[in-house]
């Protein structure tokens, strides 16, 4: 884990701190075992974690004891060999598991966070390109070409705590990648950036000045926690099942149902591996596969 992202090892941390220490934390080391460790892991499957999380849970367990046993010999045989992940029924990916919102929804949330406020650039910057949320934060108008409609990922914000921020690396060596944007977002672009402008002038020497797209209105940058903060509204107020992902996931969607090629999609998303654009958006294909099948029938009758 040292080697991961910090973002990933944050997750690792809240996986031991939320899940693995509340429930294994009150045994001696020596003492647990494949039995205890299994039925810590059938627990979650019970309680309905998706298999991906309880993978994840099996994965930090296997590294803590693999350790445990060498370099630092304080057991000898490793437990996690002896314990298995719940088979789980075999079904495609669905629109309420990627959190696929509905353009209804998408013109409800603008209405709530219409322009000038905080949130609609950032919203607008996710449904139109599909970027992820750090990526959006981190985006600066030097990445911006308005002339040529295009934005350049090069970068993404990392929180280190205690309000602590800085920018990194993205998260694979295809996420960075040029992405090109349309009419939309170009217009919303120039428009937000005059505004900034004037916030400029308005705020003088109380003005946050830097070069980041996503600001308040007194300059001061838009986090990924703004961005959770937006999440839970959305869910809590206006009651659609939402987070920022979800406009990446719709953007790829829409493309998809709109009939754009799988691989510019891949691009777009900055996936390093065409398989993992065409597993998580299974759905969606195998939806226009049976439309095709039914445009056929339709020719034949």
């Amino acid at each position: 884990m040292i080697n991961c992202k910090y973002n990933t090892q944050d997750y690792y941390n809240r996986i031991i701190n939320n899940h693995i220490k509340p429930a294994l934390g009150i045994y001696k080391l020596k003492t647990i075992t494949p039995a205890r460790l299994q039925e810590f892991i059938n627990q979650k499957h019970i309680s309905g974690y998706s298999k991906n999380s309880i993978v994840n849970f099996y994965g930090v367990l296997s590294v803590a004891f693999k350790a445990a046993v060498y370099p630092y010999q304080f057991i000898k045989i490793n437990p996690m060999h002896y314990v298995k992940v719940p088979r789980t029924q075999n079904h495609d990916r669905g629109k309420d598991d990627l959190k696929v919102i509905t353009m209804h929804d998408f013109n409800t949330i603008i209405k709530r966070f219409s322009y000038g406020n905080t949130f609609y650039v950032p919203i607008q910057i996710g449904f139109n390109t599909g970027m992820r949320a750090g990526e959006v934060c981190a985006l600066t108008w030097d990445c911006i070409d308005l002339r040529n409609n295009s934005i350049k990922i090069l970068k993404t914000l990392i929180g280190k705590g205690k309000g602590i921020w800085e920018l990194g690396t993205p998260k694979t060596k295809t996420s960075y990648r040029t992405i090109t944007i349309g009419t939309t977002l170009n217009n919303i672009l120039k428009k937000h950036h005059k505004w900034q402008l004037e916030n400029k002038l308005r705020y003088g020497k109380y003005y946050t000045d830097s070069n980041y797209v996503c600001t308040k209105e007194n300059g001061k940058l838009i986090t990924t926690d703004s961005i959770k903060y937006l999440s839970r509204v959305v869910n809590y107020e206006l009651g659609i099942n939402f987070n920022f992902h979800s406009l990446r996931h719709t953007h790829a969607t829409m493309l998809l149902e709109a009939g754009a090629n799988i691989k510019d999609i891949q691009e777009i998303l900055g996936h390093a591996k065409l398989s993992t654009t065409m597993d998580t958006y299974s759905h969606v294909t195998n939806k226009m596969k049976k439309e095709t099948v039914e445009i056929f029938e339709n020719t034949i009758k």
